[in-house]
């Protein structure tokens, strides 16, 4: 017979094939300490984003539509613009960088063309 043992006391798993656990008390224990580290990272990403949708929200203001800025300004707001949540390229291949519900493309001559995307 198999001997498994505890992902976390190593002591011996009695019961089916797939069971990791000798306990609930030491299948908790492994459950919170994952939920704990992922949380303290996700968190610190989580923050990074919401500063640039801030930074994004700030800039482009109340205006519907787009705006035009120049890199420095962004960067002046401590932007980050290796962060962002998804991409979206364009017919003409130019690729949005996107936070949330507010986009941003970067022209060669250093110039960022805002956008709010709208519901």
């Amino acid at each position: 017979m198999d001997k498994r043992k505890c992902k976390i006391c190593s002591k011996q798993v009695v019961g089916r094939n797939d069971k990791l656990f000798c306990s609930v008390k030491c299948k908790n224990y492994y459950h919170v300490n994952l939920r704990k580290v992922t949380n303290s990272h996700v968190k610190e990403l989580d923050n990074i984003l919401h500063r640039n949708r801030s930074i994004l929200l700030e800039v482009l203001g109340k205006r519907k539509g787009q705006i035009t800025v120049q890199r420095v300004v962004l960067e002046k707001k401590n932007f980050t613009f290796k962060y962002h949540t998804h991409l979206h390229v364009n017919s003409k291949g130019k690729t949005y960088h996107y936070v949330y519900d507010f986009a941003w493309m970067e022209f060669s001559n250093d110039e960022i063309l805002i956008i709010r995307k709208e519901k």
